[in-house]
């Protein structure tokens, strides 16, 4: 197996393989982790050319960065590291959270992530939720000023619409924006992903296999373990999921038509969407485990027919349910 190809991360971010790996899982946040199969896929995801390793703050409340810290800094130079600051929780409840997008708390938020990484900078540093009560031009510009401090290299934004991204960009270029963007989950394309395109900002979608349910990892989610936070997502339980399963079947059908796995299938209809809306898609699916990352990198290798995305192109438009019980901190 090659290594995979390298492009832009839009037009003000740094050079990255064209598919990144999501690191949260590897913290617990899914049931039960294992930290040395957790560096055996780091290790294999640069073997593979996955240079772009997404973590955050509130990831296994900073044990994320904790864990990745020391493969991160043994390999610093081969590297494009993004982290993310945002959602503040505390008394270890995964549930429970508060957004913080002031100023000072941004810049603690940064030095905390620089010392749990033990890094010198922070390659792309994203704000994870938008704090709609702080005016975003004091928010970017605290971020604006850790460039200028030299801690982050390039800014990065999360789950924003299309005219807060254009308010951020004129404050500081943003070379990224983060959401959650699959066959199941398009709100993104109303505003966000025609404004990056005309900015010249690269899409980084997350939760590009909707947590596992597009993969076949679990039908529904009401059996999985109570510190599961999928099991409290409406779109993945109870008659929303049986729904949404039988969503599935066109994902299936083509997967069994190219010898692929549907998770590729999902994969490849989401790197397929730089060539729809014209701009620079670098997705991050997560996985703890090297087999699942070899099948996730070799869905580079798949390319979907016209027809085949038209099979795909309604199923959003039929999903039952929201992406989070609580919407109101990402976009619609």
């Amino acid at each position: 197996m090659g290594t995979i190809a390298t492009v832009d991360l839009g037009a003000h971010g740094p050079v990255v393989g064209v598919q990144g790996l999501g690191c949260m899982s590897m913290s617990g946040c899914y049931g039960s982790t294992d930290a040395a199969e957790a560096t055996a896929t780091l290790k294999r995801a640069l073997e593979l050319g996955v240079t772009f390793l997404d973590t955050a703050d509130m990831y296994g409340f900073g044990g994320n960065e904790e864990l990745i810290g020391p493969f991160v800094r043994a390999q610093r130079h081969d590297i494009v590291l993004a982290t993310k600051f945002g959602v503040e929780r505390s008394n270890g409840d995964h549930l429970r959270y508060v957004l913080r997008n002031d100023p000072s708390y941004i810049r603690r938020a940064a030095d905390a992530s620089l010392r749990r990484l033990g890094v010198e900078h922070i390659d792309v540093y994203y704000m994870h939720r938008r704090d709609s009560r702080i005016p975003l031009a004091e928010s970017v510009g605290a971020m604006a000023e850790l460039v200028q401090a030299g801690k982050v290299r390039h800014l990065g934004l999360s789950e924003v619409s299309g005219d807060e991204l254009r308010e951020a960009h004129a404050v500081h270029p943003i070379a990224a924006l983060q959401s959650e963007w699959s066959v199941f989950s398009r709100d993104v394309e109303q505003s966000a992903v025609p404004t990056a395109a005309e900015l010249g900002v690269a899409l980084v979608p997350y939760s590009t296999l909707a947590r596992g349910f597009l993969a076949g990892t679990f039908s529904r989610a009401d059996g999985l373990p109570v510190s599961d936070p999928r099991r409290y997502q409406p779109r993945l339980t109870g008659d929303n999921a049986a729904h949404n399963e039988a969503l599935l079947w066109p994902i299936r059908e083509i997967a069994s038509t190219h010898g692929a796995t549907p998770a590729q299938v999902a994969l490849a209809w989401v790197h397929q969407q730089a060539h729809v809306h014209g701009l620079t898609v670098v997705p991050i699916p997560g996985t703890r485990k090297p087999s699942r990352l070899e099948e996730n990198t070799s869905a580079l290798a798949l390319t979907l027919s016209a027809e085949e995305l038209a099979d795909l192109d309604s199923i959003s438009d039929q999903v039952a349910g929201d992406r989070y019980a609580d919407m109101s901190s990402v976009s619609r």
